[in-house]
């Protein structure tokens, strides 16, 4: 792919939005048809908050949680065909999926001080990343990098958010469905609300709404995008 073979500056390309939009399966797989470096910021906080969780730190006393932050070593592998995530050396990339973290990760990413030291490291995997780097979360293209070659809001339904949770974790019950849904919603306005950084589209982002659209239809959707973005985007 020529977009990633340039080589006068790598390659970033972000997107945000909120939960159950799809952003890590789309950012991956464009990374992957890319030859890109993939993030998922999401993952770096579930690890911060699982390590809190695992060492009893109160999530929803701010200035612990803010004490015990610089404690972890967490790394995140960028290969989008395999990406990893530790904590202290261990992979925790099956735990941080559990509902206790998925229950308190919100609380823990409203943290300044955890925000700041994640920015810190997801830039630094940026830097990392000779060709460049697919990153998806919920600043990145307001805080993280606000000079992105392309930055894509990704968008959905609540409703339609929650019927894809539900599909993944086989869950076709009403009740069951409504606790997802009131989940997401609960999730939407605890990253919007926040003070620091919150779930927002950068100015300059594209939004995409994918309620109506299948993954695959993202994904070239975004790639026609990349392809347009990047080869306006000046020699620096």
């Amino acid at each position: 792919m020529d977009t990633a073979d340039r080589s006068d500056a790598p390659v970033i390309v972000v997107l945000d939005g909120p939960a159950g939009t799809g952003k890590s399966t789309v950012s991956r797989e464009i990374a992957s048809r890319l030859g890109l470096s993939f993030l998922d910021t999401g993952a770096m906080y579930r690890a911060m908050t699982h390590w809190l969780l695992q060492h009893g730190v109160d999530v929803d006393d701010a200035d612990a949680v803010a004490l015990a932050s610089v404690k972890p070593v967490i790394r995140s592998g960028t290969d989008a065909s395999g990406p990893t995530i530790t904590v202290d050396g261990r992979d925790v990339s099956g735990p941080i999926r559990g509902a206790a973290v998925t229950a308190a990760v919100s609380a823990v990413s409203a943290v300044p001080e955890v925000r700041t030291r994640l920015v810190e490291l997801q830039r630094g995997s940026a830097e990392a990343a000779p060709r460049g780097i697919v990153a998806e979360g919920r600043d990145m293209g307001t805080v993280v990098f606000p000079r992105a070659d392309l930055k894509v809001f990704l968008t959905a339904s609540a409703t339609t958010r929650a019927a894809r949770r539900a599909a993944q974790l086989g869950v076709d019950d009403p009740a069951g469905i409504a606790e997802i849904l009131a989940d997401i919603e609960r999730r939407d306005a605890a990253d919007s609300g926040r003070a620091t950084s919150p779930l927002a589209k950068a100015e300059d982002a594209v939004e995409v709404d994918t309620s109506e659209m299948a993954p695959d239809e993202v994904i070239e959707h975004i790639l026609g995008l990349v392809r347009e973005r990047v080869a306006a985007v000046p020699s620096r």
